[in-house]
């Protein structure tokens, strides 16, 4: 994965598997839910209200549920670690 992507371009680039992205990332969906491992969390940005909002729609919503569209890839964050959700469109 690249920096400057996000976790859900790099997931769909990789073939992971229960990423449907259907919006393409435009945080409309909640397609791409995944949950953080509690290690990284303090490495991401604060949730926007927007992604809030979609998480909410979620089937399992948890602490470290986030949006992997939501997730640009730098650095600091290689080795991040994510459980993909149970996302159903």
């Amino acid at each position: 994965m690249s920096a400057g992507n996000t976790v859900m371009e790099g997931a769909l680039d990789n073939g992971v598997a229960g990423i449907l992205a259907e919006c393409g990332g435009a945080c409309a969906c909640a397609t791409c839910h995944a949950y953080v491992a509690e290690a990284w969390l303090p490495r991401l940005k604060p949730l926007e209200d927007m992604e809030d909002a979609m998480l909410d729609s979620t089937l399992e919503r948890r602490p470290a549920s986030r949006l992997m569209c939501q997730i640009e890839l730098n650095a600091e964050l290689d080795g991040l670690e994510v459980f993909i959700a149970r996302n159903e469109s």
